[in-house]
């Protein structure tokens, strides 16, 4: 029995009872492990929650009886075996069986065993050039089957979408009629691969240039984004063993979200509120284009999360933020402020894969509460700018009620407002989905 899959297992049944989100919970339980163990384990825990629903479409025509009679434990550990036999060439067919099985409970064993094995006779090793009901999606293509088990796109489109890649019926649904079957082909392919790791390099301790050479020297590889503080890690790396963590010489930000201060462009001296900065990226990346001359108000309403604020303000080297707590969003302080940047609670939509879970979590009736709050939140932050102060909204959403569509709404609600600008940020182009506007008073 390997110490990964063992780990990989524990982690699973922590994430399904909603005891904390992959990432954290992988470096709780993988601190024991090798590096090589532990790139293992997060290949195995993301790659599982990404394609439950793949693994179970594999799994269900082996079954004899419901989903619904099989212990979660079980459950988890037949996803881990075929998420192992199908998407990891890597790992030898034998091994993802035999130690899979190993981590059963007696009782289990050989109901895992043989649908493991009915899963390995069925998974070929050759590829199919489109979808089908024998082609399950594997890294940027498909993987032919030997039998049909999946549903056949042909019938039912968003049928297949959802088993296929791996999403709730009700999203894909939503997203074959905002953005199409190639898009949404497109997007499952992107939201199922393990995403890249960027990092912002603060340039106020150092150049680019300068962290991508600590980098080289390291053997750690990297390249430069389009963002002028943005670096992409191209392999693994544990964030920190990384030059310069210690130091505040980086914070680990998506390229995406690197875009949203530098929109807000605030200027040395500004009073800044930041009214959802949890868990700080954007408000520390605030303070360093301020050259840290001014004052950032961030606020949050959870103590818990407000001090990762603060956790990451004193590595980073950051002494202009303030973190207040709030009961809610509308009890900001007064200010005015000469800007405000509002990253609100959204749908995560733009971020599936790097947060997997939230493709299981989050439900249809959502959006309407979502979109209620983060009207509020804009309206707010508004509220506390001076006459031509600059607030800029955003969201991790690729969804368009919750990105331009609150942004209209609001403006042909508060007077006096214009819009001086809108990005939406494209899935894997180059990094994650999202969305941000530039609105003065």
């Amino acid at each position: 029995m390997t110490p990964s899959r063992q780990t990989a297992a524990a982690v699973l049944r922590r994430s399904r009872q909603r005891d904390g989100f992959a990432p954290e919970l992988i470096d709780d339980a993988s601190a024991g492990l090798s590096p090589q163990d532990r790139r293992f384990v997060v290949q195995l825990v993301m790659g599982v929650i990404r394609r439950k629903a793949t693994l179970d479409a594999l799994v269900a025509p082996f079954l004899t009886r419901p989903f619904a009679d099989l212990h979660p434990d079980t459950l988890d550990l037949l996803r881990l075996g075929v998420f192992q036999l199908v998407f990891l060439t890597q790992v030898p067919r034998h091994s993802a069986v035999d130690e899979t099985v190993e981590l059963a409970p007696p009782v289990v064993k050989k109901f895992v065993n043989a649908i493991l094995r009915k899963v390995s006779d069925a998974v070929t090793d050759e590829s199919v050039g489109e979808m089908g009901p024998a082609a399950v999606p594997v890294n940027d293509g498909f993987r032919r089957l030997a039998r049909p088990l999946l549903p056949d796109p042909r019938r039912d489109l968003a049928v297949y979408l959802s088993a296929a890649f791996s999403w709730p019926g009700w999203l894909a649904d939503r997203w074959l009629h905002r953005h199409g079957p190639d898009e949404c082909v497109r997007l499952g392919f992107w939201f199922n691969a393990p995403p890249p790791l960027w990092i912002r390099v603060n340039t106020t301790k150092l150049t680019r240039v300068e962290y991508l050479k600590k980098l080289f020297a390291a053997n750690i590889p990297a390249e430069p984004g389009e963002h002028p503080q943005a670096v992409k890690l191209t392999d693994g790396a544990r964030i920190p063993d990384l030059p310069g963590f210690a130091a505040g010489e980086f914070a680990v930000q998506d390229h995406s979200s690197m875009l949203v201060a530098s929109a807000l462009a605030p200027r040395p001296g500004w009073q800044v509120l930041d009214l959802c900065s949890a868990p700080g990226g954007k408000t520390t990346h605030l303070a360093e284009l301020m050259h840290h001359s001014g004052r950032i108000v961030a606020c949050d309403i959870v103590a818990k999360r407000l001090d990762s604020v603060a956790d990451l303000c004193r590595r980073m080297g950051v002494r202009i933020v303030h973190p207040q707590l709030l009961a809610d969003g509308i009890d900001a302080p007064a200010g005015p402020f000469d800007a405000a940047l509002v990253d609100v609670p959204c749908s995560n939509t733009g971020v599936l894969g790097r947060r997997p879970e939230v493709r299981w979590r989050l439900q249809p009736n959502e959006f309407e509460h979502l979109i209620r709050l983060q009207k509020s939140l804009l309206t707010t932050a508004l509220s506390r700018v001076k006459p031509g102060g600059v607030v800029v909204y955003s969201t991790c959403s690729i969804d368009p009620d919750e990105n331009g569509g609150v942004v209209r709404a609001v403006l042909n609600e508060v007077k006096g407002v214009t819009l001086e600008g809108e990005h939406t940020a494209i899935p894997g182009r180059p990094s994650d989905g999202g969305y941000w506007a530039r609105l003065r008073k």
